[in-house]
């Protein structure tokens, strides 16, 4: 797939000034649309209704008889029912489809139905994925217990290292599936290296078996990073977490080539997990135009944070992005970038503490029961991307599907702690962990 250049919004859509920035696009998005006329409103309207009027029963007949063939496509759609298509959450796809740089989004009810639908479209018995060999316990819990029930089978490799990526794959993968940054650990993905495995492969394909390069963006979110722009083919989050921003909704997101549009649309029509109006309103009026705000304030207090880390001695090591110690960090720099060309390192962070036998850790649970109980600006929760500054351990929390020797071997320590940076003052997160880390031995 070829990449895309997307700075440039106008380029996309008429009606909007030439040059026009990305953190403007986000604030005022298109104004006319097909979504919805609302030249009246300078905030989104919130449409409520599960069913819509239909004028004939041939315009009903029409749009039923697209969304069953999966060639409904979204740029003039026929409201009939929401869990089709309705206006609101057509407006956040549309200025989401717009951010990324894709053909279209859909939206889902959650992270993981997003994922669950970017790989279900492409995957059918027989076929198979390979995945980097760290994923997001949820994810790996779906790849490895429900897809070998369908028959689909996966491999994980190091997809930092092509020349496994390459080796892994077969005449039965269909499609090549990672984060990046990875969750939680932090380790980066070449986009265009794999994207160039896939090519190479793919040459000798035909059309319906060519293989597809998807990519979860939660961590870096369409402002620090831009997948498609690298070649990826469809694009996955969770607007739960940083595009959402506030800890109020959940949902997902999925990003791509318009002859995967109707796919998507089909398997939301019959699997549901359409993402409700009500929580598709508050992302489009609140989450999305605040975006470089939050993000551009948590980054530059994460570097602060991290910086800190760096130099404890109660630290065994720390990954950031944005430290010119992390084992990639000039992939970092030429991958990363916000939507003015700026080093967008994102605002996670995962540290791991000293510990006299780091299989089972004891200061890492003194430090983070101690913050759970005492810290300010510091709150032991799963879920980032919120106002909040969140901790965690991922071994023993997020990623605990993952059996314990999966998660050695895909670098998650017991004694690893993950941050997500809110918008505190970068000197009251400092003095909470200080504090914190005082505690161990």
């Amino acid at each position: 797939m070829a990449k895309r250049d997307n700075t440039d919004i106008s380029k996309r859509y008429r009606n909007i000034p030439p040059g026009t920035s990305m953190e403007s696009f986000l604030i005022h998005g298109r104004h006319f649309t097909e979504k919805w006329d609302f030249r009246h409103h300078i905030i989104p309207p919130q449409s409520s209704s599960v069913t819509y009027r239909l004028d004939k029963t041939e315009r009903g007949a029409k749009g039923f008889q697209e969304y069953a063939s999966g060639d409904a496509h979204k740029t003039s759609p026929i409201y009939i029912y929401d869990r089709l298509d309705e206006p609101t959450r057509g407006m956040l796809e549309d200025e989401l489809a717009g951010i990324e740089g894709g053909d279209f989004c859909v939206a889902f009810a959650t992270g993981m139905s997003a994922i669950a639908a970017a790989l279900g479209v492409v995957l059918k018995s027989g076929d198979n994925l390979v995945a980097h060999k760290t994923l997001y316990g949820c994810t790996y819990s779906l790849v490895t217990n429900w897809y070998p029930k369908l028959n689909i089978g996966h491999a994980f490799v190091d997809m930092r290292d092509m020349a496994a990526l390459d080796a892994a794959i077969n005449d039965a993968t269909r499609v090549i599936y990672f984060e990046s940054p990875v969750n939680p650990t932090l380790e980066l993905i070449d986009i265009e290296a794999v994207r160039a495995v896939a090519d190479r492969h793919n040459a000798r394909r035909p059309d319906d078996r060519k293989i597809l390069v998807i990519i979860d963006n939660t961590f870096a979110t369409p402002y620090c990073q831009r997948p498609i722009e690298h070649g990826a083919d469809m694009v996955v989050h969770s607007l739960t977490k940083n595009i959402g921003g506030f800890g109020t909704d959940m949902g997902g997101a999925v990003i791509g080539p318009h002859e995967m549009e109707g796919q998507l649309l089909l398997y939301r029509k019959d699997f549901g997990a359409a993402l409700a109006p009500k929580s598709a309103w508050p992302m489009l009026v609140y989450g999305l135009p605040t975006l470089p705000l939050r993000l551009n304030h948590q980054m530059e207090t994460a570097m602060q944070v991290a910086s800190f880390l760096h130099g404890h001695p109660k630290v065994a090591r720390v990954v950031y992005p944005g430290l010119e110690n992390h084992p990639q960090f000039s992939l970092a720099k030429r991958q990363m970038r916000d939507t003015q060309g700026k080093f967008a390192p994102g605002n996670m962070i995962y540290f791991e503490t000293v510990e006299k036998d780091p299989n089972h850790p004891h200061n890492n649970i003194k430090v983070v029961d101690w913050i759970a109980k005492h810290a300010y600006t510091l709150t032991l929760a799963v879920s980032l991307g919120q106002l909040r500054t969140l901790i965690e351990n991922p071994g023993a929390m997020t990623h605990a599907a993952v059996p314990e020797e999966k998660r050695r071997e895909s670098g998650i320590s017991p004694a690893g702690i993950r941050l997500s940076i809110g918008i505190e003052a970068a000197a009251d997160i400092i003095r909470d962990l200080e504090q914190g880390l005082a505690r161990a031995e």
